[in-house]
């Protein structure tokens, strides 16, 4: 493709807060690369991509709300995370993670656990890891 043809279809997704690089061919026949906003086909995947994270984050959401999960549920969710992932970044074993997604085993977390899954689930001090709403 060359340098001029590079798709610049512009859905405003992300508020243009992130392009995409694309390898083209420059005016001397080398390779350069070019910044694009987007392309349809993609942008259209993309959207509809991120229209079923944020159902299934509702769905966690009201499941925390209901007490079936533990607000540490909804935050693993909204970071895209599973059980493992989160037992890794956090250094808890995955054992206890899931005793943590339920309303009786968050409710006995320690302290220095919440301020582990904060740190895995890159919290500012000041929020709340209780809070679902945000």
């Amino acid at each position: 493709m060359k340098k001029d043809q590079v798709p610049q279809d512009d859905a405003n997704m992300l508020e243009g807060k992130t392009r995409d690089l694309q390898y083209a061919v420059d005016e001397h026949g080398n390779y350069t690369i070019v910044k694009s906003v987007g392309w349809e086909p993609k942008n259209i995947v993309l959207q509809r991509t991120w229209e079923e994270i944020n159902e299934k984050l509702n769905h966690a959401r009201e499941q925390v709300k209901t007490g079936k999960y533990s607000p540490l549920y909804y935050h693993m969710k909204k970071h895209l995370m599973n059980k493992w992932m989160l037992a890794k970044y956090a250094g808890v074993n995955v054992c206890k993670v899931w005793f943590h997604l339920k309303p009786k085993g968050y409710a006995k977390l320690s302290p220095e656990n919440i301020e582990k899954y904060k740190k895995a689930l890159n919290m500012k001090p000041g929020e709340d890891i209780s809070d679902v709403d945000a």
